[in-house]
This record gives C-alpha cells, structure tokens and sequence, in this order.
C-alpha cells in the first residue's frame, strides 16, 4: 500500500459510527516510510532518534460496578517503530472504552500498552495520571523568533530561505507559535509551537522564521513534518547537534508532540499555554 492509498483507506474524512464499547481494531497504523519512499528515500537511514507523545484528554471507562472513572493520558511511541497510528482511528479506540467495564486502572493501562503497540510496531508506553495532578503550564526556553520584522510571502516549504552565518554557537535554543500545517485529507489546519536547539554554524533567524511559516499551506500529517523539518535544517545548515520538538494543539481530545534529535535523549513532556 502506497501513501495515497493508506490515505483514502483511513477514516479521517470519512462518516464513522462512534463505538462506546472496546474496540481495537478501530486503530489504524500508517508505515512511517511510506512519504520517504515516495522520495526515494530510506527512513532508517536517517540521522535522528526521538517519541511522539501523545497526550489525551478525553480518556473514560467504568470500573467494576459501572462508575465512570476519568484520567488524562500520555502515550509514547518511539520513532523507530514501524507506524505512526492516524488521529481519528486513535480517538475512535479511546472513545471505544467509554462503555466498557474492567477491574483496575493497571488493566486498562496494560490493555493499551498491547493495542498500542501492536498498531504501531513498536514498544507504546502509557500513562495515567488525575485531573487535578497536572503541573502548571510550561514554555520552550530560548529565544522566540515571532517579534522578528520579516517579510514573506512563500507558504510551501522551502529550504533556500535556511541560511548560515561564519560564527559558531556551542547551544542555541530558539523556538516559534507559527508553525501551522494542514492534514493531508481533511485540509484541517494544525496549529503548533516548534522549538529548534543545535550546535554549529549560527543559524540565521530570519531565515529559520520564514521557513517555518512557509509550511502553512503544506499538508502533512505531525510527524513527517518534524521530520521533514530536521532534515531540511540538517541538510542545509549541517550543524554539528540538532533537536526539532513540536507541540501541536490539541484536536478531538489529543495533542501530538513529535520530537526528533540527533541525540538519544528523552524529552520533557512540557504543556504549553495554548494546549
């Protein structure tokens, strides 16, 4: 199966029966490779490691004696597993437990953790946490680039508006609110902070700025994007270190955070104000 007919097949832009009782076959897995294939291009040898966290907020079932329980959810799929799992089927499952009764909070935790990762081909972790647990809100630290006075009029991507300057920076952490794309089916925009950290050639700003919001008419789904993103600063600035993380508003009860470094590291899965 090819992208464009993992597309069509899928449920997003299609009328759906909402299921109120367990249900896994509602998630539906789309191979990572398949927008690099497209391009000629083998994902596993690209130069970067990193999660998707997922965070929900719409997450119900009722335990043993029919009482509704509530928590909020993260969910973490490694990078490296073989599908990314499409937004709606993943509402679709979630809503799937609204009707359904199990014995603990650890079953309901376990039974996710099996779905999960069987769609998705790889290792899903889940965690539950109460309403009222949440820490405040968060922000990216750096340097924002949204009060920079630039001009553009360029919304497809494009990868001549990445520069360098002669200098080198050891650590520069810069972020933006202006990321916005579009979902591949539906035209929906999606709406995000993105922050950039390297090491190497300074990166110019502006140009780093007006690339980002040359995205605000591409289609693509979360995760191909923040891909597309550290390979386009990876091949064009060649810096020596380079972290791209992506905190999406949420849609339909879940956020998407995709994270991509270099480096093997963890992220922190920080709330921003606009989620």
């Amino acid at each position: 199966m090819n992208e464009e007919q993992a597309l069509h097949a899928s449920p997003l832009g299609s009328d759906t029966s909402y299921v109120n009782e367990y249900d896994p076959s509602q998630l539906f897995p789309i191979e990572r490779s398949l927008n690099w294939k497209k391009r000629g291009i083998e994902r596993s040898s690209l130069p970067f490691y990193g999660v998707d966290i997922w965070n929900g907020y719409e997450v119900s079932w009722l335990n043993s004696k029919g009482k509704p329980l509530v928590r909020i959810a993260a969910f973490i799929i490694p990078a490296s597993s073989h599908s990314i799992i499409e937004s709606k089927s993943f509402k679709l499952y979630l809503n799937s437990f609204n009707l359904s009764r199990f014995e603990s909070e650890a079953h309901v935790i376990a039974l996710m953790e099996k779905d999960l990762s069987q769609a998705a081909g790889g290792t899903v972790k889940v965690e539950f946490f109460d309403p009222d647990s949440l820490s405040e809100f968060s922000r990216f630290e750096g340097t924002c680039l949204d009060d920079l006075d630039i001009s553009i009029d360029q919304y497809e991507p494009d990868t001549a508006l990445l520069k360098t300057g002669a200098a080198e920076k050891k650590d520069e952490s810069l972020y933006s609110h202006l990321l916005k794309s579009n979902c591949p089916v539906t035209g929906q925009p999606d709406w995000a902070s993105i922050h950039i950290g390297y090491s190497g050639k300074e990166i110019d700003q502006e140009g780093l700025l007006k690339y980002l919001i040359s995205y605000r008419e591409h289609g693509d789904f979360h995760e191909q994007c923040v891909e597309n993103i550290f390979m386009d600063i990876w091949n064009h600035c060649h810096p020596k270190k380079l972290t791209v993380y992506a905190r999406y508003v949420r849609r339909g009860g879940l956020d998407i955070n995709p994270y991509r470094s270099s480096d093997q590291n963890e992220p922190t899965n920080l709330r921003l104000s606009r989620q």
